[in-house]
Parts: C-alpha cells; sequence; structure tokens
C-alpha cells in the first residue's frame, strides 16, 4: 500500500488494520433482562471504562455480562492481547486486553494476527484519534464503522524493530511523565502559594500595619474601629428624612481569630456601598442585545465575556434599577460554585443573574483589596458550613450582606493591594512558564509518536 503522508524505511510496508488484524464490533445484551448481568463474570467494556484511564492494559470495567448475555447479544469475546479502540462517543480512547474481554458497541477492536506487536499497534493507535475521526461519520455523533476501521493505515515495521520502537517510546515517554509531573507539582505549590499569600495580607502579616508604621513615625492613627463608626454615623445623618433607617448588622465573629492593631471585624454591608443581587430569573435571551453575566461567568482570571448570553434593553433596564453594575464594584457567584469575587474594571454595559454584587465605597474601601479578602481560605472557611442547599449549594443575599471584612484604614487596604499585585504577578509569569512547558510537552510526546513510526 503507498502512503501519501511518509516515506517508510527499507523492510517496512504500509499496510490496513484490516491486513493485520480481524476486526471484531461489540455489543450491549438487553438491559431489561437482570439475568444477562447478575452474577455475570465476563468482563464487559464501555467506553467510559476507557475514560480518564491512563494505564496500557486493561482486565475488566465496572460490569460484567452472563454466558447468557453473551449468547444473546453481537457482544464478542476478545483474546488477551486484542487492542481496544473506542469508535464513538469518543473515538480514540485505546488499550491492550490482558484477559478475554466483551466490549458494548462503542469499540472497534483489533484481534491481531503474527508478526505483529500489540504495544506497536498500541501506540500507533494512540497517535491517529484525528486519522480516525476524519475517517468517520454521521450525524448526531461521529462513529468509525467496521469498513472503516479496517481502512485505518498503518506502517508496519519488522516484528524486532517494532518491539525496540515500543522500548524508545516507553522510555521517552517515562521521561516526559516525570517532568510533567514536576510541572503540576509546582503548578499546584503556585496555587497554594496564592492561598498563603490571601491567608497573610488579611492576617496583617504582608506589609508593616498602619499602626507599626505610625509608631515608627511617632504619629496617630485613625483605627478600623473609628473610621467604621464615622461610615455608620455619615450614613445614619445621611438617611434622616428617609423613613425608618436600619443599621447594617454587624459580622458573626465567635469562629474567626483576632485582629491586628489598628483592625477591626465589619460586615460587607457596612463596609460597602450596598449588598445587592442580580435577577434569579432567566430573561428571554435575544441576539446582540445587553450581556447577561450569570456565576459561570466569573472565574479566576476575572469576567468571563465570550461564553455569554444575551437579554433586550427592556430586560436589562429591569434588572439594573435594583442592581445595576459600575466600575470598581464586586461580583461574587451565589450558587454553584460560590465565590469567584472579581472586581469590575470595564465600563461595558451588562445585567447580572444569581451573582451577587457588592457596590463600590471608594473612599472608604479599595475594591481589589476586598476582592483579596473574599477569595481568601479565611473567608472560605467561614462560609462554607453557612451555605444553604443540598444538591446545589448558594449563598442567600442575607448571608452576602453579614460576610465578614477585616477592616482597616484606606491607606494600609492600598498597600496590602500593592504588595499582593506585586506578588501575584510574580505568580502569573511563572503559571505561564509552567502552562508553556506543559503545551511544549504534549507537542514532544506527539513528536515522539510522529517520529517512531517512519523509522527515525
Amino acid at each position: 500500500m503507498k502512503s501519501e503522508y511518509m516515506e517508510l524505511p527499507p523492510g517496512w510496508e504500509w499496510t490496513t488494520m484490516g491486513e493485520i488484524a480481524n476486526v471484531l464490533g461489540g455489543g450491549t445484551p438487553k438491559t431489561n433482562d437482570p439475568s444477562n448481568y447478575e452474577s455475570g463474570t465476563i468482563p464487559w467494556l464501555t467506553p467510559a471504562d476507557l475514560s480518564g484511564y491512563t494505564a496500557k492494559t486493561i482486565g475488566h470495567g465496572g460490569r460484567h455480562i452472563t454466558q447468557k448475555g453473551l449468547d444473546t447479544s453481537s457482544a464478542k469475546m476478545m483474546p488477551a492481547g486484542a487492542v481496544l479502540f473506542t469508535s464513538r462517543a469518543p473515538i480514540g480512547y485505546v488499550a491492550i486486553a490482558t484477559n478475554p474481554v466483551c466490549t458494548n458497541q462503542g469499540f472497534k477492536s483489533f484481534v491481531l494476527k503474527d508478526g505483529v506487536f500489540p504495544d506497536y499497534v498500541y501506540w500507533w493507535l494512540k497517535g491517529s484519534k484525528d486519522l480516525a475521526e476524519s475517517m468517520a461519520s454521521g450525524t448526531t455523533f461521529l462513529e468509525l464503522s467496521g469498513a472503516k476501521a479496517k481502512q485505518l493505515p498503518i506502517p508496519l515495521a519488522p516484528l524486532d524493530q517494532q518491539k525496540r520502537i515500543v522500548a524508545e517510546i516507553e522510555k521517552q515517554f517515562s521521561r516526559l511523565d516525570e517532568a510533567v509531573a514536576n510541572l503540576k507539582r509546582v503548578k499546584a505549590n503556585l496555587k497554594r502559594y496564592k492561598a498563603a499569600v490571601l491567608k497573610a495580607a488579611v492576617e496583617g502579616r504582608l506589609v508593616e500595619t498602619e499602626a507599626e508604621l505610625a509608631r515608627r513615625e511617632g504619629r496617630s492613627i485613625e483605627t478600623g474601629e473609628q473610621l467604621l463608626q464615622r461610615i455608620l454615623e455619615t450614613r445614619r445623618s445621611q438617611w434622616q428624612g428617609k423613613g425608618k433607617y436600619k443599621e447594617p448588622a454587624a459580622p458573626d465573629t465567635a469562629a474567626l481569630p483576632e485582629l491586628p492593631e489598628g483592625w477591626v471585624w465589619a460586615s460587607t454591608e457596612q463596609v460597602c456601598g450596598s449588598v445587592r443581587d442580580g435577577t434569579h430569573d432567566t430573561p428571554a435571551y435575544v441576539d446582540g442585545g445587553v450581556p447577561l453575566i450569570t456565576s459561570k461567568n466569573l472565574t479566576e482570571r476575572g469576567i468571563d465575556f465570550e461564553n455569554i448570553k444575551f437579554i433586550s434593553e427592556q430586560d436589562h433596564a429591569e434588572i439594573s434599577r435594583r442592581s445595576g453594575v459600575e466600575n470598581g464594584d464586586v461580583l461574587f457567584a451565589m450558587i454553584g460554585t460560590v465565590g469567584n469575587p472579581c472586581e469590575i474594571k470595564t465600563d461595558a454595559r451588562f445585567s447580572i443573574k444569581n451573582v451577587g454584587l457588592l457596590k463600590r465605597n471608594p473612599d472608604h474601601l479599595n475594591s481589589a483589596y476586598l476582592c483579596s479578602w473574599l477569595d481568601s481560605p479565611l473567608l472560605n472557611k467561614w462560609l462554607e458550613p453557612r451555605l444553604k442547599g443540598t444538591t446545589q449549594k448558594f449563598a442567600p443575599l442575607g448571608l452576602l450582606r453579614e460576610m465578614p471584612v477585616p477592616y482597616m484604614a484606606l491607606a494600609e487596604q492600598h498597600r496590602i493591594v500593592a504588595e499582593v499585585d506585586r506578588r501575584f504577578s510574580l505568580l502569573r509569569e511563572t503559571g505561564a512558564q509552567v502552562d508553556a512547558n506543559l503545551q511544549r510537552a504534549e507537542r514532544l510526546r506527539q513528536s515522539i509518536l510522529s517520529r517512531a513510526f517512519v523509522g527515525r
């Protein structure tokens, strides 16, 4: 067989999977008949059994079938050494059977002829996912038919070379796996370091506190407690003539640690401009209207404006009357993955759904500092046992208003934010290098496979 793809070394030949193997499909015994499964001893695999599976060989999946289930279905016994290849939902998972097994119809398995090393075919197929998908067809999902599976090309080396190629691939991949594991450890350490920075920031250990600085400079300060009292008195006086004034609730500090000198525990409702939430209804979606940001659009990197839906100007105006967003406000996911605080750094118009809105208070509160606190392990520890819901956790608006904030002079907030930004900038640079090296490792993995099967 000639190939349009690559030239092979002497002694090699292009052939097809149908030439070097019997290609067998699978089947599923009737699920409404328990006798097909109960007390079964025959291993039976589905593509789900190979999802996330990293070993080269497999002996059983999550279920077994009986001899009756085998006899009354299109399932077939695959011998040990058969190369199992998922042919739909999805295409491209590969494993070698360590013992006789059966598969469902999501496989095209290859029972190899003499002179073909199963491990050699395994690694070739591991690098042939895109090729297999290009030969598949289907509307609901792609499927590689038995006829197409037989046509899959494979460069076949002499048996002794097949074994040497496999040994070299696995030696190279072992080194690569070790390097990738080290990179992933670095990434995990970066995440732990980020949490440690945030913890130190909200415990007064990241920068010199205002009280320490004032003592060194021989001056007095307005403490967080005095500042908070002044904020509350100003709000109370500005409310006069508007009806009965409701004092913002102080936070529950029973399980919270003692704060550094000059700091005080406040609630978000006390120090933010206000604490509100977006709509909890689902407006009608339109094409090209106003973006609707939901909890899933809040990420560690900020607000994701890529995967959004749009609502009408009328719905946007209605939502904005209650929870209009501004540059400098802070958003907080209320449902699902609760948290992911994001400071709004855009003047773009959008509405919010299932998202808490902590309005800015620039004269007394640095929004970036508030974000750092809301993202800290200490706040998460306080919040977790207070969340509502069983199947899906959520934070009601009342809880958002009660969230504690370690509060101090604005100048000190600014210094904390500057130091957090400096350290996070280094984290981002290191994280970007790690991600680039992980991508490079994946490209190298593909390059190793490509070179191996052209004799290089």
